[in-house]
């Protein structure tokens, strides 16, 4: 048996060249303008997905902002069996596949076990392993074997030199195609932090980094539906802060009717004041990419 030994990675003194990663027409990294990861929480009935995907892709193309559409088919991770978790497996990904054809946007979904990378790869352009799965091996090398493009969402438990431990699972698949994803750490029971230094730490592992503020302003122990489950006032501001490190992708779950929303209704952000975000956020990139430390 042939045993391949984990590649020594050396941190990258420009934090601003990362690797490409290329999802459809979208460049991810290697200097190029950031890209939105935006969508509802979880797919819901088909009016709901439609006006979303309407007006975020709308908002993308005014703002002349890459695009990757994401919504999940299964919330694996609710605090009770009895809330809703999506349409599940099929039926999610026949939704996804329609709002990829109709409106020509590479889409991401989480993907919960290696059967499940399998076949989802079939439709998604973005597998995104869930934060609290970062450190499943088996779901990481099955889906890097899949060839698409993989998200790993930061466990609120690691450092975010940490992972190298990730990326090396996912390399040694065969895979380069890595997308890192910051949305919080563990700060207590039921809060989370944001430290900027994470997402500069992990861009110098390499790879593409993304922010996630809208899971970030989470209150854990507390239902998405209640109010007091998400802090959404700060979501701007850990906006603003977040791309001015720098990173490459930005990650906002939005909804037409974030009241009304199946899974965290208390952290979405609202459709109707996506664009006026989008543009501050795309005003500090372009400001932030213009330098050169």
């Amino acid at each position: 048996m042939k045993i391949i030994k984990p590649e020594k990675k050396e941190f990258m003194k420009n934090s601003n060249k990362t690797r490409l990663v290329e999802v459809g027409n979208v460049k991810i990294g290697a200097g190029n303008p950031m890209v939105l990861i935006c969508g509802p929480c979880v797919i819901e009935d088909a009016e709901t997905m439609q006006r979303a995907a309407d007006g975020i892709c709308e908002i993308a193309a005014r703002l002349n902002l890459p695009l990757i559409f994401k919504s999940s088919y299964v919330k694996d991770n609710r605090s009770s069996e009895l809330s809703y978790q999506g349409p599940g497996l099929e039926k999610g990904l026949e939704i996804l596949a329609a709002i990829r054809e109709k409106y020509q946007v590479p889409v991401l979904s989480d993907v919960h076990t290696p059967e499940e990378a399998r076949t989802a790869a079939a439709v998604l352009d973005v597998l995104q392993i869930p934060a609290y799965l970062s450190m499943q091996t088996s779901l990481a090398i099955a889906a890097g074997e899949t060839g698409k493009v993989v998200n790993v969402k930061k466990g609120q438990f690691l450092d975010p030199a940490d992972m190298e431990k990730v990326i090396g699972k996912i390399e040694r698949s065969g895979n380069k195609n890595i997308l890192l994803t910051e949305r919080g750490a563990a700060f207590g029971y039921h809060n989370l932090v944001v430290d900027m230094r994470s997402l500069v730490t992990m861009r110098q592992l390499g790879y593409p980094v993304v922010y996630d503020p809208t899971h970030s302003v989470r209150v854990y122990g507390v239902s998405s539906a209640d109010p007091a489950g998400g802090r959404p006032e700060f979501i701007p501001a850990l906006t603003r802060a977040g791309v001015a490190t720098g990173i490459d992708a930005l990650f906002i779950e939005s909804h037409p009717c974030v009241s009304e929303a199946k899974c965290d209704a208390a952290s979405q952000w609202p459709l109707e004041k996506l664009e006026s975000l989008l543009r501050q956020a795309k005003e500090i990139d372009a400001v932030t990419r213009a330098q050169d430390y």
